[in-house]
């Protein structure tokens, strides 16, 4: 293209200030007196402003500056616009005030296809012999590397289509560009019917721009036509195609997915889409595969752990097959593929389903009890602990000095405790239960019954810790004797998980015949099958305050901080996952992170709030 004829003094239109600049595209490091600097040697100057951030004073990027006279002003944009400072050239147009006129658009041209070599400056001189620029741009990434198009605003709006005639499919820099009006964002259309942009891909490595051409200009008038190049110039084997038309877009998609014709790769061609359009698309349609999958698999995929490290797909698979037709089954493994002792079994159906967790969920597999449910995402488990937490806060916020998971601390008039006689009943004196009392309920059925026949109970004594005064400690670390006067009856007990309840003397519950104690068993009994043999005959809140006192030290041990709170999320769990988590200390870790990070979560909710 021939080079452009001088540009002419550049005068303001009427609507801005003929003596106030805009200077955009400063490097950081700009200061104002570097600005008047070079402003000064054009005329008189009445004030410097580098825009700065508020909080760190870093520079925006742009400034203004004010002549005493408009000719200063103007021969300012004429001899310095774009000049280097800093390494970076400046943009100098009229300051304009106005929002709504500065984005109106009027004027504005868009230039697209433009060689990398072309600049600001190079892309304002070709454009400026056509009337009064107010600013001229080229758009450019993070490393200062053109992006292929820019932006030329006249101060008219025929002067901008004098330019779109002139300019429009000439070539500059060997290169054929397409000059056009600006349109906004949501004007542009590039909807799923209306789009003019083609996203053409699987070309083979012989096919240039020229060929795409020839094959795309039958169906309508090209604006744009590229091939994508790695370094070496070589097609990456995908391109696009900018058509005038949107129905002549429209028309080469329908036609040419699936063309052919050129070294048998078959061209898929499409709506040329942005990366986050194309993102949010395949995620919804991820999205949308993933539940249905869900809703065809709800009440049918069933989780299952405590699985012994020697069981397999194959020997899942041999003890759940009996209950229905199994669409999959898989042991999960860590890297080292070493069984983590969880796996997830799917059925063809519900019922199916719901017959394998009733008959499995406890059964012995090897020498441990399966745990067997139905299978919750991760999202949703947490969303129900969330709820859960939320509703235990509502509901305990209003009683004052309340125990964990809302249990009245020990000591507290009028407080019952499972294994204490009621108000009125007369019987052998009874240990005030604290976290760890394990009270065993009457034999059931499975169980030997003692000597005492059915209706005989005992408890186990919890032996008093030695070197704490009087005997016994509260979980808060308050020792008794001189801290006793603020809480005077209150008797906390604390369990040491690792006794052994063959070391303790059983003693009678109401009820008994006194002198009658029932003799320790042959054999030490598992402390979870106990637990597990009193709950179907305890009530709810027996069973909740049983569990509690099972799991609480536990959790103790683990999370000392928050092990009150934990415990009351813990046991809004199912049952036979509480007493698997008493009986696995690996599992039990894993909850327990997974509460703190709830609490956390709903912490930092209520802090935003």
């Amino acid at each position: 293209m021939s080079s452009p004829a001088q540009p002419p003094i550049v005068q303001p239109v009427s609507s801005v200030s003929a003596t106030s600049l805009y200077c955009g595209d400063l490097h950081e490091s700009i200061t104002e007196a570097q600005l008047y600097e070079l402003f000064s040697t054009i005329g008189p100057v009445v004030s410097i402003r580098v825009c700065r951030d508020l909080i760190t004073r870093r520079s925006l990027g742009y400034a203004y500056v004010n002549f005493q006279a408009p000719p200063d002003a103007a021969r300012a944009i004429d001899v310095l616009n774009f000049q280097v400072v800093n390494g970076k050239p400046v943009r100098i147009m009229y300051s304009q005030r106005d929002p709504a006129l500065r984005k109106s658009g009027v004027g504005n041209i868009f230039i697209k296809n433009l060689d990398k070599d072309i600049d600001n400056k190079a892309l304002y001189d070709t454009f400026a012999q056509f009337g009064n620029i107010v600013s001229a741009k080229v758009a450019a990434d993070m490393q200062g590397q053109s992006k292929g198009y820019g932006f030329v605003q006249f101060d008219t709006t025929e002067a901008a289509q004098v330019a779109i005639d002139k300019v429009n499919g000439m070539l500059m820099n060997d290169k054929q560009v397409y000059v056009g009006p600006f349109q906004r964002r949501n004007e542009r259309g590039g909807g799923p019917s209306t789009f003019n942009n083609v996203y053409v891909k699987n070309l083979h490595e012989s096919v240039l721009e020229d060929k795409l051409r020839e094959v795309f200009e039958k169906y309508g008038a090209l604006t744009s036509v590229v091939v994508m190049k790695d370094a070496e110039g070589v097609s990456k084997g995908f391109g696009f195609v900018c058509f005038e038309d949107t129905e002549a877009a429209g028309k080469a998609v329908e036609e040419l997915d699936g063309y052919a014709a050129i070294e048998d790769k078959a061209w898929i061609v499409c709506r040329a889409q942005k990366k986050a359009e194309r993102e949010a698309e395949l995620k919804s349609k991820f999205d949308a595969e993933r539940r249905e999958r869900m809703e065809k698999m709800a009440g049918a995929n069933l989780y299952i752990k405590n699985l012994e490290d020697t069981v397999d797909d194959a020997k899942l698979r041999e003890l759940f097959q009996e209950y229905g037709t199994i669409t999959s089954c898989r042991v999960m493994r860590d890297t080292s593929s070493v069984s983590r002792g969880s796996a997830f079994v799917a059925f063809s159906s519900a019922d199916e389903a719901t017959r394998a967790v009733t008959e499995m969920n406890g059964k012995m597999a090897g020498t441990k009890p399966l745990y067997v449910a139905l299978a919750q995402r991760k999202e949703d488990r947490r969303m129900r602990l969330q709820a859960q937490f939320a509703q235990r806060a509502i509901t305990s916020g209003g009683m004052p000095n309340m125990g964990p998971y809302g249990m009245p601390p020990p000591g507290v008039p009028g407080a019952m405790y499972y294994g204490q006689p009621p108000p009125g009943m007369v019987g052998p004196p009874q240990p005030q239960p604290g976290f760890g009392f394990q009270p065993v309920m009457p034999p059931g059925p499975g169980r030997p019954m003692g000597p005492g026949g059915p209706n005989m109970q005992y408890v186990m004594p919890i032996p008093q810790r030695q070197g704490v005064p009087g005997g016994q400690r509260g979980r808060g670390g308050r020792a008794g004797g001189a801290g006793a006067g603020r809480g005077q009856g209150r008797q906390n007990i604390r369990f040491n998980p690792n006794m052994r309840q063959q070391d303790m003397p059983p003693a009678p519950l109401p009820g008994a015949p006194p002198g009658e104690p029932m003799p320790p068993p042959d054999a030490p009994a598992n402390p979870v099958a106990i637990l597990a043999a009193q709950l179907p005959t305890a009530s709810p809140d027996q069973q909740r305050m049983l569990l509690g006192e099972a799991l609480y030290p536990l959790v103790d041990s683990v999370e000392p901080a928050s092990s009150a709170k934990i415990t009351g999320m813990l046991l809004e769990m199912d049952q036979s996952e509480v007493l698997h988590l008493i009986e696995s200390p690996d599992a039990l870790r894993a909850k327990v992170q997974e509460a703190l990070t709830v609490l956390k979560a709903a912490a930092a909710e209520e802090a935003g709030n």
